[in-house]
């Protein structure tokens, strides 16, 4: 049987396409952060989530086919101050009584001018959900992954910051958030 060049141009593709179609699927492993940084009168603070889920499927090589599903218990925010710990799940700011978590969920990726991977997507928190990008670092290890993430919000585009706390004088507007993942085959 003769195969002409069209023929082997079609099975070559359908050979290829099951292979660029997929990302490897990974699962938060051991050692994981996920975290935010924020200014209190003018004084850098940091701080954590002590609870947080993700799915994620990246391939480097074909951004189309990657995702990233994050959900973050918002009632597990620390920031090593016990009145700062003891407001955040408070009314004034995450009122994790009626929103008990945050969701992000990737709508695309791109490149930017310096070659860096940028993960668009949109974040729900505090009831409202607003486009954020983070800067994405992925190294593919023997064990799984590492992902690295960093983006800033602006607070009160969520309403975080009722009340006396809208006074960016006070607690700027602009957070930081970040994220290193380990990252296990699931």
């Amino acid at each position: 049987m003769i195969l002409t060049t069209r023929r082997l141009s079609v099975l070559a593709l359908a050979f290829a396409l099951p292979l660029a179609a997929s990302a490897a699927d990974y699962k938060v492993g051991p050692g994981s952060t996920l975290g935010f940084s924020g200014k209190f009168q003018g004084q850098q603070f940091d701080g954590s989530f002590g609870k947080f889920d993700a799915a994620i499927s990246f391939d480097a090589a074909n951004l189309a086919t990657s995702k990233f599903d994050v959900t973050v218990d918002v009632s597990t925010a620390k920031t090593g101050d016990g009145d700062r710990d003891d407001a955040l799940p408070g009314s004034d700011f995450f009122d994790t009584k009626k929103f008990a978590t945050a969701h992000y969920v990737t709508t695309g990726f791109s490149k930017n001018a310096k070659g860096d991977v940028i993960a668009n997507g949109n974040l729900t928190l505090h009831g409202v959900t607003k486009p954020v990008a983070l800067k994405v670092a992925f190294s593919p290890n023997a064990g799984g992954a590492r992902l690295s993430v960093t983006g800033t919000l602006k607070r009160l585009d969520f309403g975080v910051g009722s009340g006396e706390y809208k006074d960016t004088s006070t607690i700027a507007d602009e957070v930081l958030v970040n994220g290193s993942l380990n990252l296990l085959p699931k």
